[in-house]
């Protein structure tokens, strides 16, 4: 199996800050895109930036994003250059001052140009990821989507050639001169979990939760 290739060095994706947190290896950041669900999509408009939460998947080194073919976000996205970011807040840092409370985080920031997807194959094939990402397992058990709702959605696609990638991790950095506080420091965790599922009122009595969703 061939090494994948380090990410990208260039002007926009080069930490100024804290850089040693930051990350070269391609597999920390597919690693972290996998991990979440909601990427936020960053698009130029007239004016002012505008920065749409948006769902998203990925296959290889493309991550695909989706929308209403009619999305002001999308049509904008696929004429300039784009920024999509994913962050996972893991900790609470607190230090013993405020100065140095901080956060455990892994993020990504992907810089590129969106390509809209019309060949079908693809299409279906992005639309997938995308829900994947989302709900694994759904796409087998599901109608999949008509030539009408096909023709209602958007599907676009963002190389991850120009990417970076931030983590922190671990205790709070304080001055030693801090240390003899009378202070409680260290970290709180954060985790996402799933609730208890809540069915449709429309839902049949005999059809159970598929458990695999929450596995």
């Amino acid at each position: 199996m061939s090494t994948p290739a380090p990410l990208s060095d260039t002007p926009r994706t080069r930490l100024g800050r804290a850089r040693e947190r930051g990350r070269a290896d391609r597999a920390e950041l597919h690693a972290i895109l996998d991990a979440g669900r909601i990427c936020h999509l960053g698009v130029p408009t007239e004016g002012a930036p505008m920065v749409i939460p948006t769902g998203y998947g990925r296959l290889g080194d493309t991550l695909y994003l989706h929308g209403s073919t009619g999305a002001r976000s999308l049509r904008l996205g696929a004429a300039t250059e784009v920024c999509v970011t994913v962050t996972h807040l893991d900790g609470i840092v607190l230090a013993r001052s405020i100065f140095h409370h901080s956060i455990n985080y892994r993020s990504a920031v992907v810089y590129g140009r969106l390509r809209v997807v019309t060949e079908p194959e693809e299409k279906l094939a992005g639309l997938r990821a995308v829900s994947e990402s989302l709900a694994p397992g759904r796409w087998d058990v599901t109608r999949p989507p008509d030539r009408r709702e096909l023709a209602a959605t958007a599907v676009l696609a963002l190389p991850l050639a120009e990417a970076s990638v931030k983590v922190r991790q671990g205790p709070p950095v304080d001055d030693e001169a801090d240390h003899a506080l009378d202070v409680w420091a260290g970290v709180l965790p954060v985790h996402q979990v799933f609730g208890e599922p809540v069915p449709d009122p429309l839902l049949r009595a005999d059809i159970p939760f598929p458990p695999e969703m929450i596995a």
